[in-house]
């Protein structure tokens, strides 16, 4: 049959990414002191089309996602996917995009009752220059962390109470091929920058531990966003970051924001 996305194009234009959004996959993913898992995820993947070729092979990319899934290594080498896909698309370049929830079981600050939190997280992996001796790999993980944030200047100018406010601190980071940073551990060191975590099960003496410890450890969103880059930066296998925090303001019909990359 006629194959129309092989028919040249005449507008000039290269497509730096095209491909197929919202694909719902099981994804392996190593966890931290326990068993790998299957999760469910939803992908995005793309690669470069030149200006002269009308469109993409959509199929492709379903084809060779599953063909990664039956050998269950999809989600652990995106680098072994991406240059599988580029290959089959006869592409320069490639993107890979898992975003998925992962739960990590979190025991309450006082009573220690355990019970599954959970968190937004993504996988994002890009190929530049395939084939060529200057290719380029890059692993971006994400994660999006709910905290408190009690306000400082609240806390100072009243006689009693201070307002504070659920906050949303993103994190993205790249480090090397063959090094090693895990969900858990990088989650852990976020939480740990603001006024309090927050918990799934809360009983009244654990109520009264976060409440009171977030009222000692007032931050504005500016606070937050320089402890988590203090943190990033100390890290030796980082090599890049971008940081992001949003706190959802109790007494405005606004967001406090900040961000920072490096």
């Amino acid at each position: 049959m006629k194959d129309i996305q092989n028919l040249s194009d005449s507008r000039g234009i290269d497509i730096q990414k095209v491909g197929i959004k919202g694909l719902e996959l099981p994804l392996r993913i190593q966890r931290k002191d326990a068993e790998d898992i299957t999760i469910y995820s939803s992908a995005t993947v793309g690669v470069s089309l030149p200006a002269h070729y009308k469109g993409t092979h959509m199929s492709r990319f379903v084809e060779v996602l599953n063909e990664w899934r039956d050998k269950k290594t999809l989600g652990i080498d995106l680098k072994g996917v991406l240059e599988t896909v580029v290959e089959r698309l006869n592409a320069k370049s490639g993107y890979l995009k898992f975003d998925f929830k992962y739960f990590i079981d979190k025991k309450s600050p006082v009573t220690k009752i355990s019970a599954p939190m959970c968190y937004d997280c993504s996988f994002t992996g890009v190929l530049d220059n395939y084939s060529e001796e200057d290719e380029e790999y890059k692993f971006y993980l994400g994660v999006k962390v709910p905290v408190t944030t009690l306000c400082p200047c609240s806390k100072e100018i009243s006689k009693y109470g201070a307002h504070n406010q659920r906050a949303m601190i993103s994190v993205k980071i790249t480090y090397p091929n063959d090094e090693h940073i895990w969900i858990e551990d990088l989650i852990s060191d976020i939480e740990k920058t603001a006024s309090s975590e927050l918990y799934p099960l809360l009983k009244r003496e654990d109520e009264k531990y976060v409440t009171e410890h977030a009222y000692e450890n007032p931050k504005f969103v500016e606070d937050v966003l320089r402890d988590v880059v203090i943190m990033l930066r100390n890290n030796e296998i980082i090599d890049s970051f971008e940081v992001e925090c949003e706190s959802m303001e109790s007494i405005h019909n606004h967001s406090a924001w900040a961000c920072q990359a490096e």
